[in-house]
This record gives structure tokens, sequence and C-alpha cells, in this order.
């Protein structure tokens, strides 16, 4: 790859990291570790934490949110899922740590959803009905159908 296109896909995946409004991911937590991930927030904006562990130990983690003053606005220990929604009182940059400190030999697999702002709809999705909709109805109607036929036989 010529030093152009590398320099123009680097550009690109920038932009997307610039104009993403959160991040989801799924990442490894080694045992005796603590991860943090950080999301700039602006003043009065809501945001939402989700987490899961899906695989490791006793799938649990210790969990804590932070805003930019260093004041630790939502905190759980040993939790294998939550989600906790928020709006931020001061803009900068707020930190998601997930620890396995306490674990000596397990690590653990953590799903995280850091959503900042009203999460956009996918498009094209509205009120029309769509394949899957018609694929549910079709049955509901096949079930119905069928409890009918057996309950007047």
């Amino acid at each position: 790859m010529d030093s152009c296109a590398a320099w123009t896909l680097l550009s690109a995946i920038l932009a997307c990291f610039y104009w993403a409004d959160g991040v989801e991911l799924t990442f490894e937590l080694p045992d005796n570790a603590k991860e943090c991930f950080y999301q700039e927030i602006l003043k009065n904006v809501t945001a939402t934490l989700e987490f899961q562990v899906v695989t490791g130990g006793q799938y649990d983690v210790d969990v804590s949110l932070e805003a930019p003053n260093r004041e630790i606005i939502y905190r759980q220990v040993k939790s294998q899922f939550d989600t906790h929604t928020f709006t931020a009182q001061i803009a900068g940059v707020y930190a998601a740590c997930f620890s396995n400190e306490f674990s000596t030999f397990s690590h653990k697999l953590v799903y995280m959803d850091f959503q900042v702002g009203d999460e956009q709809p996918l498009p094209g999705l509205g009120e029309h009905v769509t394949v899957m909709t018609q694929v549910c109805m079709s049955l509901i109607l096949y079930y119905k159908q069928g409890y009918n036929n057996l309950t007047n036989w």
C-alpha cells in the first residue's frame, strides 16, 4: 500500500472515531487487571453505560464511572451485568473502568456499550412493515388458526 492510500485510510478511520457518539465493544480483561475507556460528553447530554460479562470465572467484574472532576457517579462491585443512564452535569472526559483485580487466575470477556446522546434509529426502520414483522405476524396467524382448529375439532 503506498503512503497516499495509507494516509487516506488512516484519515477515514480517525474521522469515524471523531464523529462516533459512543463506543460498543467486547474486550478481554485479564486477571488482576483494570481497564478504563474514555468518552468526552458535553454538559446536559444523556449517556448510557451498559455492560455484561460474557465469559470467565464467576462472570463478575467491578465497574465504576468517573466524572471529569474525579467524582465517582456509578459503582458496581462483582456485577455480572447492568445498565446505568445519567445526564452529564459537567462537560469533559468521563471514564468507564472495569476491574478484575480481585481475581488471581480467571480472565473475563466483557461486552460494553457507552452510548452518548440519543441513539439514532437504524436507517430505513421507521414504522413500515419489515420482512421480520411479516414473518412474526404470519406465525401468529398460523398458530391462532391451528389453535382454533384444535378447539373446534
